[in-house]
């Protein structure tokens, strides 16, 4: 006999009850994924291999929510006199010179100042170049 002729013949498997399964088990624990999923089924009682789960949650377009970063603390948790902690408006501002460069190449500064209570811009001033009288006088000009 031909080695062509006798090869293997995979058997067309039904997965529909196993996805509906699948995906069951993923609305019920939104934050899992396909391995989490893959050992409920086993516990369920499914035979089933963590690579087929891999293959079947992609098929049904399956995927975790994206995690959202923690907003840090403007202020230190001991409450030492490095940074106020802001309690009312106009309490703490910040200031920060933000850089960058046009499409053309030229480069441009700008100064930010900002009201930590209330998150609030309270003077953006922009300019080709800034130096410190500059500063001072959008400083007391905002």
């Amino acid at each position: 006999m031909a080695r062509s002729s006798l090869r293997y013949q995979a058997k067309p498997q039904n997965d529909d009850a196993m996805r509906l399964a699948m995906i069951r088990l993923a609305k019920q624990y939104g934050r899992y994924g396909y391995r989490k999923v893959t050992a409920l089924l086993r516990m369920e009682g499914w035979q089933v291999n963590h690579k087929k789960v891999e293959r079947l949650w992609g098929e049904e377009g399956l995927q975790l929510p994206h995690r959202h970063k923690k907003r840090r603390r403007l202020y230190h948790k001991d409450s030492s006199v490095i940074r106020l902690r802001p309690t009312h408006p106009n309490h703490v501002w910040a200031i920060d010179f933000v850089h960058d460069k046009l499409s053309n190449g030229r480069p441009y500064k700008m100064l930010t100042v900002l009201d930590e209570y209330t998150r609030e811009a309270l003077c953006v001033a922009v300019r080709p170049k800034m130096n410190e009288m500059m500063f001072w006088m959008f400083c007391t000009g905002c």
